[in-house]
């Protein structure tokens, strides 16, 4: 048999294969993979569900943070991780990438708030001495709820309230700012019970707007005429009682602060609403000014110097304060060729209280009336350590006529000089009349009246005069000596010898017959009488007696002031041209 046939029977002999059909199986080693697939696919859904919201904060400059280092926390709590920071297109600021936590989602709004926090020391408080070791880090503030956000502005200094401190919030109204500073304390009877949150100016540039937060639960004590004040530094007051200072603390001192409390003289008029605005007085004795919505404007014209006197100063009436200064100008009068200083002045009327009925309801007219009684204004001095000038308004019924110009933008009220002006002005008037004297020629004359004067009492003439009247007036007094001493006695004596005589001749009368008796009766009836008028106009009780005494006293008296008269004259001769006690 050939190779090829053996070859062909052999395959021939060989046993043939049995197919039969099973069923396909999955490998067990499958079951590891698909496990692995689950478990990566549910891990995978985990972290995608779990996942937190990415948001970007945008703030002036990343000092301090660290791309996934720096947490953001609430409350110490880690919500999230800084995962990217880079610079805004134009480089002004910083944008910073993070990841949140899940559970951030639900308080994440608009009105979520941001801001780096780090160790700072302001408006007298330290806060975030804990990051010197630890780094800063976000805080993060959840806010009233809003609409949903993920881009945000950080704040470049930390809020100083946060959502979670129960209080409320007032809004203060201010003509400037002062001292305050964002987190400047607000106290309540010297107790901080809260600080400032924000300031802002107001769109005409008139007024600062300033928020305060209250803490509770003292902001239940905040009531519709609560006052507000600026208690910034010291406050000084000089009254009757002397020099008082008081400060609320040391803080106020030197980074300022307000206070708030209710006049007792005030009703408190209810609880304050969330967010209600008050007025922000200068200080705590302003408070008590009342507020008035009336306010007229005048324009008073001075032309002497009105050094002292500033905006802001006091208008008052007789001590009372109703208005102030508004503005100071200069101007130039070329006609008169004089400079005048107008003054615009705010008065609120309604700081006068009328009492009784008020016929006149024209303002004009009965403003004329009282320039026409003599009401002018006037600049004062309100401290002599100070020179501080105010504007006092009073009668001045001395004052030339005036009347109120109506004309031009405000009216114009008379005025009258200051004392001092009206002083200088008498003065100038004086020497300007001195002026026109003739000083040389009334010297010249005084010099010849006083030589001739001086010639006339030292003349031998008048020397002799004076001696010569000396020596009558001595004789005088000696006749009057000789006359009360001599012939006063002498005459008495006669007096009392014809008495006796004529008693003698009584008893002779009364032994002689009826013819004799009657005549002689008669005649004794007469010496009688003529004895009387003798001894009554000698007695020291008679006019004659009096009237010769009073001439003596006369003469004596004469003769001394003569004597005066003629040494002081001696002494000093000009005093019969000035007169007695009087030097050129």
């Amino acid at each position: 048999m050939t190779e090829e046939e053996t070859r062909t029977d052999n395959i021939h002999d060989l046993p043939e294969a049995v197919v039969s059909r099973r069923r396909h199986q999955i490998s067990i080693v499958w079951i590891v993979p698909l496990v692995a697939l689950l478990i990566g696919a549910w891990l995978v859904y985990k972290t995608i569900s779990e996942k937190g919201p990415t948001i970007t904060i945008s703030f002036e400059s990343a000092e301090g943070l660290e791309a996934g280092k720096t947490k953001i926390k609430y409350k110490d709590v880690e919500l999230g991780q800084v995962t990217e920071i880079h610079l805004t297109p134009d480089l002004s600021r910083v944008l910073v990438t993070a990841e949140l936590v899940k559970a951030a989602e639900d308080f994440l709004s608009a009105n979520t708030r941001f801001w780096v926090v780090r160790a700072r020391v302001a408006a007298g408080q330290v806060s975030g001495l804990g990051t010197i070791f630890s780094g800063a880090y976000i805080g993060l503030d959840p806010g009233k709820p809003g609409m949903p956000a993920t881009q945000f502005v950080g704040l470049e200094t930390p809020p100083v309230v946060t959502t979670d401190l129960p209080g409320r919030h007032f809004r203060l109204h201010a003509s400037r700012l002062g001292s305050l500073d964002i987190g400047a304390p607000v106290y309540y009877r010297q107790i901080k019970v809260g600080q400032v949150v924000s300031y802002k100016l107001e769109e005409d540039g008139e007024a600062v707007t300033i928020r305060v937060f209250i803490n509770d639960p003292i902001d239940k004590l905040v009531f519709k005429n609560t006052r507000f004040w600026n208690a910034s530094g010291l406050d000084i007051a000089i009254d009757a009682s002397g020099i008082r200072v008081n400060t609320e603390s040391l803080v106020t001192i030197m980074v300022g602060g307000i206070a708030f409390d209710t006049p007792d003289n005030l009703e408190p008029g209810g609880p304050a609403d969330d967010g209600e605005t008050f007025k922000l007085y200068a200080s705590r004795e302003r408070i008590f000014d009342k507020t008035y919505t009336e306010k007229t404007r005048w324009i008073l014209q001075f032309k002497g110097s009105v050094r002292g006197l500033t905006v802001g100063s006091p208008v008052e009436f007789r001590g009372i304060r109703i208005g102030q200064v508004l503005d100071i100008n200069m101007e130039y009068n070329v006609e008169k060729q004089e400079f005048h200083i107008p003054v615009l002045i705010e008065i609120e009327p309604e700081r006068i209280k009328i009492i009784g009925e008020d016929d006149v309801t024209d303002h004009h007219r009965q403003n004329e009336y009282l320039v026409s009684q003599g009401l002018r204004a006037q600049l004062k001095t309100g401290s002599l350590l100070t020179g501080q000038l105010y504007v006092e308004f009073d009668f001045h019924p001395e004052a030339e006529p005036a009347e109120i110009t109506w004309m031009g933008r405000y009216p114009q009220m008379p005025t009258v000089p200051t004392p001092m002006e009206e002083i200088t002005t008498s003065l100038t008037q004086i020497l300007r009349k001195l002026e026109k004297l003739p000083i040389e020629q009334i010297g010249d004359d005084l010099r010849d009246t006083v030589q001739g004067a001086k010639r006339l009492v030292n003349s031998a003439e008048l020397q002799n005069a004076i001696a010569a009247l000396d020596q009558t007036l001595t004789q005088a007094q000696g006749f009057a000596t000789s006359l009360n001493e001599v012939v006063t006695p002498e005459l008495k004596s006669a007096v009392a010898n014809l008495n006796t005589t004529l008693d003698h001749t009584r008893k002779l009368a009364r032994n002689l017959d009826g013819t004799v008796v009657p005549e002689l009766t008669a005649t004794l009836k007469r010496a009688q009488s003529t004895l009387n008028a003798i001894k009554g106009s000698i007695s020291k009780d008679s006019a004659l007696y009096y009237e010769l005494m009073q001439v003596l006293k006369e003469l004596t008296g004469a003769a001394r002031s003569i004597r005066v008269m003629a040494d002081y004259l001696e002494r000093h001769p000009d005093a019969l041209i000035y007169g007695k006690g009087k030097r050129r």
